[in-house]
């Protein structure tokens, strides 16, 4: 984990354009070569990122980010004011709750929920970023199911960097995803739509062949 704080000012072009202004702002590179830009008041989200494949161009004064669909982030440094790095070693990984893996049983389960013809391959299939929850195939092919209790942004960013690695094994591709969750933020929704992920809201108690709706598909 590389961590930089520096007065930037950051230009990105790609699906669209965005240009954050010059301020003091957190520079993040992670081992697996993501690059995230954050501010002291953003929260958790970060102000624009580059994940995973990329290329990352250090000038002086200037990261240039790269990766295959043409997506550039411009990081202008006018003063690097800190800058350190650690070897933080391997993450265990997340550890779902009770609901999350309850749901990911129930589902894995009862897979045609998801969909006519929808079957299941495994469960936790590895990627090189962690595992998707349920790996699955139907008419279309080869089908990534990430399974949260509230589908927020994160969950989509997640299950994009599944799909990321799962479309390049040629035994899988493609592959395309699908989103699960009791109850998914419109924000989470919009960028899932952006991304060609669909979007599935079910409900526990229904899943557990208790009197209510089972599901919802938008």
């Amino acid at each position: 984990m590389r961590l930089v704080v520096a007065d930037c000012s950051v230009d990105y072009s790609g699906r669209l354009d965005t240009h954050l202004p010059r301020a003091t702002r957190l520079i993040m590179v992670k081992a697996d070569g993501t690059v995230a830009v954050h501010a002291d008041g953003s929260r958790v989200q970060p102000l624009n990122w580059m994940g995973t494949p990329n290329q990352l161009i250090e000038e002086d004064g200037r990261w240039i980010v790269t990766n295959g669909k043409g997506e550039r982030l411009t990081i202008d440094l006018y003063q690097v004011l800190y800058e350190t790095a650690f070897e933080m070693g391997e993450d265990p990984g997340l550890q779902k709750d009770g609901v999350e893996t309850e749901l990911q049983r129930l589902i894995a389960e009862r897979v045609e929920v998801l969909g006519p013809g929808m079957e299941l391959i495994r469960r936790e299939h590895p990627t090189p970023v962690g595992p998707v929850d349920l790996l699955c195939r139907d008419s279309s092919g080869t089908v990534a199911v990430e399974i949260k209790r509230r589908g927020d942004i994160d969950g989509v960013e997640q299950l994009t960097r599944y799909l990321e690695f799962l479309g390049r094994d040629e035994r899988l591709a493609p592959v395309r995803g699908v989103f699960v969750a009791q109850l998914i933020k419109p924000q989470a929704r919009l960028l899932a739509e952006d991304r060609g992920i669909d979007c599935i809201e079910l409900d526990y108690d229904g899943l557990r062949e208790i009197d209510s709706p089972i599901l919802k598909l938008f």
